[in-house]
């Protein structure tokens, strides 16, 4: 097994956990990097997001969902795992965070206009957004999910366990 740490190292911001296990590849969290860290959220991810078998959901805080439209946009078609409480606010926030982007580039794009200079497109939009719900497993706390023969996943307060076998 082997873990890469692709965002909230050295920052608080941008969660997110890469494993790679022999036969899968997944996410603990997937997040928005904010304040003057937020120009990495353009950043190419160092993984291959349509080679990703799923994505395990910690909480609803942007900072550990922001970038799940982006995996979405860039080739990802798996499973997220998260509480029923974390999946129905993630759906709000993410709509939410699609809109402030959309404002902020449209915002961006009137002073880009007067100086000559490219527009710029947000991160995702809110129609981005509206798939995600039906790639969404709702897992109840405390029980152990089989992802398969050789991962198990439970969802506790606070936090989440998981296991190869």
């Amino acid at each position: 097994m082997k873990i890469t740490f692709c965002g909230a190292a050295k920052t608080v911001t941008g969660s997110c956990y890469y494993i790679e296990t022999d036969k899968r590849k997944f996410l603990v969290d997937c997040g928005m990097f904010q304040g003057k860290m937020s120009g990495l959220n353009f950043e190419p991810f160092p993984f291959e997001p349509a080679d990703l078998d799923f994505v395990i959901v910690t909480h609803s805080h942007i900072d550990h969902i922001g970038r799940i439209p982006l995996l979405f946009k860039k080739g990802f078609n798996g499973s997220i795992f998260a509480t029923s409480a974390t999946a129905d606010l993630m759906e709000i926030m993410l709509k939410d965070s699609a809109h402030i982007q959309e404002l902020e580039s449209k915002w961006q794009n009137k002073k880009r206009q007067r100086k000559g200079l490219v527009p710029v497109k947000p991160l995702y939009t809110i129609e981005d957004t509206l798939r995600i719900p039906e790639y969404v497993i709702k897992c109840s706390y405390g029980k152990w999910i089989e992802v398969d023969e050789n991962i198990v996943l439970c969802l506790k307060m606070p936090g989440i366990c998981w296991g190869l076998q």
